[in-house]
């Protein structure tokens, strides 16, 4: 018999609203010895039923939910029928845009907690985050084994939040051969991007960056920009492609500058008119500022800032400062796209730092578009957290 968890009287709200977290402090009292991982049944005070989820003892996150269906339980036709419903829903947009790389499972947006999934051509590429999910790992390799019997899979579990749940970071293949050169893939009608999955960046790459990446390279056409926390030079490749005079790829990984080059190259651009500058973005801008350097278009796509609470002050500052800072560097006329990747980093917080950095640099901005996570990156209507990507296309007068 699994064990079961009562829920602090009024605390069920969240859950009737289909939240996938209970929360320790929202917990009464537990029934039974679960161990990490384990499928336990979430109750109200009184012992009505809400859900099905995996028990968590090490996290603040004591549970989240696998199911809401009574019925439903836990087992491989489980993750089968998840991991399918993911990948249909996301097959018109696969088609659409021509992609060979995109993430078939958003974690709990897509209703397996702790789970996310990314294919690169032949390689699906997994993190599991939670306790939940690691339990689950096998009926998981078996479920994607069925789906995907042309697939290898490779672990890239090396998160720091694992440590919240009582997990090692892991990394490795689980199933077929090891991506040990960089996979080639394809987005928005041929655009070719090579990907690091052993050592790159998350999973390889931002897949959640293609709209916008796209949506770049309508401003760049006889432009000059500056494409900051480059990485692997996706915004650049857009860039060039959109017909951009120069472009400054900036980064503090010479791992990645280099597949940044190989990227442009890859995709038939002439770099003769593209630098790869490997330096510290904060410093670099603080020189071009000095060196009175301008650009028509700069791109700002700095990691996140705030992985806490806790973190969300000095994370404000960090984006105020970078924000003027590219604010002084702009042209008359230039277009200004920044990022957030952080979740705590509201919209309108994001908007109204942007906003106070045109002030203090002395320029009259008006934001021309709000951008956000490409559409394999669902937001759950019942996870707001889901929503992490906000971005923003600014013009500076």
């Amino acid at each position: 018999m699994s064990a079961s968890i009562y829920l602090v009287k009024g605390r069920e709200k969240s859950l009737l609203r289909r939240h996938p977290w209970i929360f320790s402090k929202g917990i009464e009292r537990v029934q039974g010895n679960p161990i990490d991982g384990d499928t336990v049944e979430i109750l109200t005070h009184d012992g009505k039923w809400l859900a099905r989820g995996a028990w968590s003892g090490s996290s603040q996150i004591r549970a989240r939910v696998w199911t809401f269906d009574k019925d439903e339980t836990v087992d491989l036709d489980f993750f089968i029928r998840r991991l399918k419903y993911a990948q249909e829903s996301r097959d018109g947009l696969i088609k659409r845009q021509g992609l060979t790389g995109y993430r078939l499972c958003a974690a709990e947006s897509d209703g397996l907690p702790g789970l996310t999934i990314d294919r690169y051509a032949d390689f699906l590429v997994c993190q599991i985050l939670s306790a939940g999910a690691e339990f689950q790992r096998e009926l998981i390799t078996q479920a994607l084994r069925t789906l995907y019997p042309e697939c290898s899979i490779y672990e890239r579990s090396d998160v720091a939040v694992r440590k919240k749940e009582g997990l090692k970071e892991r990394t490795g293949v689980i199933y077929g051969e090891t991506p040990n050169e960089p996979v080639v893939i394809e987005e928005n009608g041929g655009i070719k991007i090579l990907v690091d999955i052993r050592n790159g960046h998350k999973t390889g790459f931002y897949l959640d960056q293609r709209d916008n990446r796209q949506a770049a390279a309508k401003y760049t056409e006889g432009k000059r920009v500056l494409n900051c926390f480059c990485y692997t030079g996706g915004f650049g490749v857009y860039a060039l492609k959109g017909g951009a005079k120069e472009v400054v790829n900036v980064d503090l990984s010479q791992n990645a500058l280099d597949i940044a080059r190989q990227n442009a190259e890859l995709n038939g651009l002439d770099t003769s008119n593209t630098q790869f500058v490997r330096h510290d973005v904060f410093k670099l801008l603080r020189e071009y500022r000095e060196k009175g350097e301008k650009f028509d278009v700069i791109v700002l796509d700095p990691p996140k800032f705030a992985e806490s609470k806790a973190q969300l002050l000095g994370a404000c500052r960090g984006y105020k400062d970078i924000n003027m800072l590219a604010f002084q560097l702009l042209a008359p006329g230039g277009v200004l796209l920044t990022y957030s990747c952080s979740g705590l980093m509201e919209q309108s917080l994001f908007q109204k730092i942007v906003a106070d950095a045109a002030l203090d640099a002395g320029r009259d901005a008006q934001i021309l578009e709000l951008l956000s996570q490409a559409s394999d990156h669902p937001i759950g209507t019942a996870y707001p957290e889901g929503f992490y990507l906000k971005g923003l296309v600014v013009r500076a007068r």
